[in-house]
């Protein structure tokens, strides 16, 4: 018995036969672009000018600047932080005085009002000591909390305070 297929049948079997087993093109992989470099320059932060008293003294006040450090051998070691000193009315002195007495707890005699952490150091009770730093003082130099308390630890009897225009 001779079975024919017809010849249209066998070609499309045959072709459907080799299309499935001819491998197909990957479809294209998108290549990334290159993304830009970013570089970062190598910075440090910048070092602050050291503060412009003179090498010996200990605290350094500049009414100008309205700013106050703490400094060994001419260099910050603390600040600079925000000060409020003396008025037209009461001027805080300017020159270079040592720290002659120490007060944690004292009140003004002249204006009955606290100086916490008060570390006197120019004639007429001239002293560093915590207030409120946005209003004109009576002479003295008002530090904030923390600065004060800074102050009134580091500085000692007999080490120099110098305070510029």
């Amino acid at each position: 018995m001779d079975v024919h297929v017809p010849r249209f049948l066998l070609v499309v079997t045959v072709l459907a036969f080799l299309s499935a087993c001819t491998p197909r093109p990957a479809p294209p992989v998108p290549t990334p672009s290159p993304s830009p470099q970013v570089t970062t320059p190598i910075t440090s932060a910048p070092i602050p000018p050291p503060p412009p008293c003179a090498r010996r003294v200990r605290a350094c006040v500049s009414l100008s600047q309205r700013k106050a450090w703490l400094t060994e051998n001419g260099r910050p070691v603390y600040g600079p932080v925000p000060i409020a000193h003396g008025g037209p009315a009461n001027p805080t002195p300017t020159g270079t005085y040592p720290v002659s007495w120490k007060d944690e707890e004292n009140t003004s005699s002249v204006y009955g009002t606290p100086m916490p952490y008060s570390v006197f150091f120019a004639p007429g009770g001239i002293a560093f000591h915590q207030g409120d730093t946005r209003t004109d003082s009576h002479g003295c130099v008002r530090l904030t909390m923390p600065a004060a308390r800074a102050f009134f630890a580091a500085l000692q009897p007999g080490e120099l305070v110098q305070v510029l225009p």
